[in-house]
């Protein structure tokens, strides 16, 4: 059994602001920092690649990645607990784009309220727009544009503005199309796809960073059954033979192992 991340923090009163941190014990926390004032700009390093491993305090209360599975009630009053501390404020944006992709603080009602009081203490909008696209949170994404962030052609390609995609679409350069391309694929939407392929998008490109980048449009989009997606894109000469670069598998493969049966017998008679 793996043994949970704040578990394996070794600074024993680092370990115990988590712990107040999870309980949301947001007066007890407060006292403890008092005490510890150097904790909330501190990090905490763990082993390996990842996108969590040297996180400030302020960055466990997005509950991503996840460790308890829930976020206790008074989690926003534990944030700002953190932030009148002294939390710097990258740690803001950081903690901002980890709530943004997470599931678990909207699962626990959490999140647009975590996002808004982030976005009052300097959060960066923008930066955790394109995380919160890549993970389908998009009551996220509705929060950050109502918080300012800008919608370009990925943002208008990932929540299907097909008047927007189209507005954009002429000024926009290649990098931009194939991020808006991937997009698009992972969440089906066929229009934006084809749109985007006319002008110019490369359906054999794998992704770009951000955007899963061991695979190809096609891949995502067959994993998730989007059907309309998948047949623009062979349609527009979209590789069936693409093999990704982690597991090594064809899109059908991908069909396959996601149980989309249907799509993995359409990519077969489409590659014969």
């Amino acid at each position: 059994m793996t043994t949970p991340l704040h578990e394996k923090i070794q600074d024993t009163a680092f370990r115990r602001a988590v712990e107040l941190l999870d309980a949301g014990y947001a007066d007890a926390l407060e006292t403890h920092l008092r005490q510890f004032p150097n904790l909330v700009r501190a990090t905490v390093a763990f082993e390996g690649r990842n996108y969590f491993n040297n996180p400030t305090l302020l960055e466990f209360v997005a509950e991503n990645p996840i460790r308890n599975g829930a976020l206790p009630g008074a989690i926003v009053d534990v944030a700002q607990v953190i932030i009148r501390a002294g939390a710097a404020r990258e740690s803001v944006s950081a903690a901002l784009v980890l709530v943004a992709s997470g599931r678990i603080a909207r699962e626990c009602g959490a999140q647009v309220p975590l996002i808004d009081m982030l976005c009052d203490h300097g959060g960066a909008a923008d930066a955790a727009m394109y995380p919160a696209l890549s993970h389908g949170e998009f009551e996220a994404v509705d929060a950050l544009i109502r918080r300012g962030g800008v919608v370009d052609l990925v943002v208008a390609a990932g929540i299907n503005r097909i008047a927007e995609v189209s507005q954009i679409l002429p000024a926009a350069n290649g990098e931009m199309k194939q991020r808006a391309l991937a997009i698009a694929a992972i969440h089906g939407h066929a229009e934006v796809v084809e749109r985007l392929l006319s002008t110019g998008a490369d359906p054999n490109r794998f992704n770009p960073a951000g955007f899963h980048t061991h695979s190809t449009p096609l891949h995502q989009a067959a994993l998730a059954g989007h059907f309309g997606v998948v047949q623009t894109l062979v349609a527009a000469g979209a590789s069936l033979d693409v093999k990704d670069a982690l597991y090594g598998a064809t899109p059908r493969g991908w069909a396959m192992h996601a149980g989309k049966r249907d799509m993995a017998d359409y990519l077969g008679v489409a590659s014969e």
